[in-house]
């Protein structure tokens, strides 16, 4: 059972969970709201890992869902890490139940229930680790359907964007020097700051172009590195980010207009427009691919199956078509180690000369000849200091 820490519990000595309650119907838009302690009421069906992420990160005490976490079409990975991390997950209170809880309202959790003071506002059911395990299980049988939305959701994404996979057209043009050269590309992914480590003696001698997707480039920057181009979409990298980037893309879908290029030029900073329906982590990469990149690392993104498929519909086909066009260019961070043994330099030459010299010593001492030689080389030092 979740032990709730006593600051979280009901001040007026209720039972179970208390928070200020921030209610979004779009996850993604609530999180930029949320602050430590509140409770994050959405309607989010099948809520993927990196939103899950994200509300973990935001410090949220619960999440409550008006839909069901695990719909059974396919494995979801977002209510895994939810209940990895403690929270207190709720789900199935419905759209009325969404309605019924006021947002900036205290609101306490109990038994699936959502309640302000004593009075019930919404009933859902607790989800823990039991029922994610049970579920995930139930829902891997959905795959197949799920692999027969993404032929048809790709045909779609192909056709809109068949000009920039098949053509490059729409590629924004870089002030960064890419041509043959390795390109690493950082996104905010689970493992993503190991990986980054994994990599370090890659990065520090091969010096590639670095490429922060969203909150990729902090990341980048607390390891010490300064992205080359940072690839932003909504909420933007600290101005200080921003402004050591050599280039700064803004993916938006087409024809629309975004305030992040207004907010950016009174930065004084010139960003480069990337209009396309793929994803921010995909025009990442397409952006390293177009610009003839030797090699293309990437850190944190979605490597396995389940990974690949815990994405939204136009996601799913933006992965896996960028995939098939970046191509054989793509190597995961996680391979680097195995591959990349670090470059070959004077010392390491030095130390390979040193051992065979001491080797060849060493045979020679054990001859006639070297034993006579070693008798001499005494008898010289002993009449030097006699």
């Amino acid at each position: 059972m979740l032990k709730i820490p006593a600051r979280q519990r009901s001040a007026v000595g209720l039972p179970g969970l208390a928070g200020t309650a921030r209610v979004e119907r779009r996850t993604r838009q609530l999180l930029p709201r949320l602050r430590p302690g509140d409770v994050a009421v959405v309607e989010h069906v099948d809520l993927d890992r990196a939103t899950a992420q994200a509300l973990v990160d935001a410090g949220v005490v619960a999440v409550v869902n008006a839909a069901p976490m695990i719909s059974g079409r396919y494995p979801n990975l977002g209510p895994q890490v939810l209940v990895d991390a403690g929270l207190l997950v709720v789900d199935g209170i419905g759209t009325a139940g969404l309605a019924a809880v006021s947002d900036g309202g205290t609101v306490r959790i109990h038994d699936g229930g959502v309640y302000v003071g004593d009075e019930l506002v919404a009933q859902g059911r607790e989800v823990d680790p039991g029922t994610v395990a049970a579920e995930l299980d139930l829902a891997r049988s959905g795959l197949a359907s799920q692999l027969e939305t993404l032929t048809h959701s790709s045909t779609e994404f192909l056709r809109r964007e068949q000009d920039l996979l098949l053509h490059g057209r729409g590629v924004p043009r870089l002030a960064t020097k890419v041509a043959g050269r390795p390109v690493v590309v950082v996104v905010d992914g689970q493992d993503a700051e190991r990986e980054l480590a994994a990599i370090r003696p890659f990065v520090r001698e091969q010096h590639p172009v670095l490429i922060g997707v969203g909150a990729g480039a902090d990341l980048l920057r607390a390891a010490g590195h300064r992205p080359d181009v940072i690839v932003v979409e909504g909420e933007l990298p600290p101005a200080k980010a921003l402004r050591a980037a050599r280039d700064v893309v803004v993916r938006m879908d087409r024809g629309s207009h975004r305030d992040d290029l207004e907010q950016l030029e009174r930065m004084g900073i010139r960003p480069l427009r990337f209009e396309s329906a793929a994803t921010p982590e995909d025009a990442g990469l397409i952006i390293a691919d177009a610009a003839d990149a030797a090699v293309i690392v990437g850190v944190g993104l979605h490597a396995t199956l389940d990974d690949f498929l815990d994405r939204q519909r136009v996601g799913l086909a933006s992965t896996y078509l960028t995939r098939l066009k970046v191509g054989h260019r793509l190597v995961d961070a996680t391979a680097v180690p195995y591959l990349y043994s670090g470059r070959v330099r004077p010392w390491h030459l030095l130390l390979v000369m040193l051992a065979g010299l001491v080797a060849l010593a060493a045979a020679v001492a054990v001859t006639p000849v070297g034993q006579e030689w070693a008798q001499q080389l005494n008898d010289t030092i002993q009449g030097l200091f006699s």
